[in-house]
């Protein structure tokens, strides 16, 4: 049988999403320590199914401002991808590309915007390669889109296109190590529910 809702997700549906989120994620550091020429690792991440205000909080609360780079999937399984820069991170990114940073996000010029608009879609990218390849699935990307504003209203964007299917997100989270100093990113990836019976299938996960 297949799921109706990302809360039916059962135990072994979760260990796949979380071996799969563990290669992404991995994927995506390795990606991110070459664009940086830093050491780059990820903890293990966190691969969650929560409810829209759980979700806000697990990433640092409604009001906090942040950098959303955005993409949509398309191909085989339709969704979106978002990956969430706190400042820290940005500061980083910033430091490591153009060897400056910002004190406050609003002070981000044209370039630096650009930089983490790259970053977002490397890491983004390579963990959807990951995941096709892992898979057989074919997954097409869009451009990417940075936004920055209130974390609670960047995530409103995964509840506006697939609320109406469920009230939960899925989450991928983890901290970046870059030179043994630690930051935290997220990736989130909302599947429509079509889509993501079709790719636990073809994992090889049977529902039911």
């Amino acid at each position: 049988m297949e799921i109706k809702n990302y809360d039916d997700l059962g135990s072994m549906e979760m260990d796949t999403l979380r071996e799969v989120g563990s290669i992404g994620t991995g994927n995506a550091a390795t990606a991110l320590s070459g664009l940086l020429n830093r050491r780059v690792r990820i903890t293990m991440p966190e691969v969650r199914i929560m409810e829209y205000n759980e979700a806000i909080d697990w990433i640092g609360g409604p009001e906090n401002v942040t950098a959303g780079v955005l993409v949509r999937i398309g191909g085989d399984i339709g969704g979106i991808m978002l990956s969430v820069l706190p400042l820290e991170f940005v500061n980083m990114v910033l430091e490591c590309m153009l060897d400056n940073k910002v004190e406050e996000f609003e002070h981000l010029d044209e370039l630096q915007r650009s930089a983490l608009v790259e970053v977002g879609n490397i890491m983004i990218s390579t963990f959807i390669n990951a995941l096709s390849g892992l898979s057989g699935v074919t997954m097409e990307l869009t451009v990417p889109s940075l936004t920055v504003d209130m974390q609670g209203a960047i995530l409103a964007v995964p509840m506006a296109e697939y609320g109406g299917q469920t009230d939960y997100l899925m989450t991928i989270g983890g901290n970046f190590t870059c030179d043994d100093y630690e930051l935290p990113c997220r990736l989130l990836l909302s599947p429509e529910i079509r889509g993501l019976n079709y790719l636990l299938r073809k994992l090889g996960v049977t529902n039911g």
